[in-house]
């Protein structure tokens, strides 16, 4: 890091995470019987926000709670509640 980046008194900063803290989405996890099989990113969302898709860290892990929001929706409409796959 150039000396231009650093605060006046200062000749180290302290490194900032690569990644943000997170949690498992408990909607996916209790709606999803594949949630163990899915990639570990794909599985948190921010832990300052609730299980929404939005919250999701990775647009694939958006997409699949989309997908069972959606799943879920037909379900209940068609009276075939069973557990989304």
């Amino acid at each position: 890091m150039q000396r231009v980046h650093l605060k006046p008194g200062s000749q180290t900063r302290r490194p900032r995470p690569e990644t943000r803290t997170g949690r498992d989405c408990l909607f996916c996890r209790h709606s999803d019987p594949n949630f163990a099989m899915r990639a570990a990113q794909d599985r948190l969302v921010t832990s300052n926000e609730d299980d929404s898709a939005t919250a999701h860290m990775t647009e694939n892990g958006y997409v699949q709670h989309r997908s069972l929001e959606v799943r879920m929706r037909l379900a209940v409409t068609t009276g075939s509640w069973q557990h989304v796959a």
